[in-house]
């Protein structure tokens, strides 16, 4: 719990000095190229400005996204206080969660907008931040815990029950 604990508060540190780097460094700049191979572009950091959520959606409506938000942090921690000790990679994910959820709320508070700076140029997907990634992430392991493992461990619970 206590590695947990710290690796929320290191990620919610990458994240705000990523964001802090890309506001004094990157805003001026615009965007410059990161990775690439050959002439193929892979990933570029450019600065952007969220007004709103995933894809800009829902663009000005600051408070609501921080209600939002803070209803899901405040969730997880729930859910992560409860369910401690049940699964690693539940827990895990639930850090995780808490963790992206931290460091786009504090931008949101504290400026109004989300800084996003990452920027997939191979398939133009979207510009996003270390939080965005951690939400993401978290998301993607809380289904497949859910879908996989959970529902197996329900599903040999009650085996067991038939059983007797």
């Amino acid at each position: 719990m206590i590695i947990l604990l710290i690796m929320i508060l290191l990620l919610i540190g990458a994240d705000q000095l990523v964001k802090y780097w890309a506001v004094t460094s990157l805003r001026d700049a615009g965007s410059m190229e990161f990775i690439h191979i050959g002439d193929t572009k892979i990933i570029d950091l450019t600065y952007l400005e969220n007004r709103g959520a995933i894809f800009g959606s829902m663009a000005g409506q600051k408070w609501f996204l921080i209600g939002f938000t803070s209803l899901v942090i405040i969730a997880a921690v729930a859910a992560f206080i409860r369910t401690r000790g049940r699964s690693k990679l539940l827990s895990f994910s639930l850090a995780l969660l808490i963790a992206g959820g931290i460091g786009n709320i504090i931008d949101r508070i504290r400026l109004g907008y989300v800084v996003d700076m990452i920027e997939i140029k191979l398939f133009r997907f979207a510009i996003f931040n270390v939080a965005d990634i951690c939400v993401t992430v978290a998301v993607f392991l809380i289904v497949i815990y859910m879908l996989f493992i959970d529902g197996k461990k329900d599903a040999a619970a009650g085996k067991a029950e038939k059983d007797d």
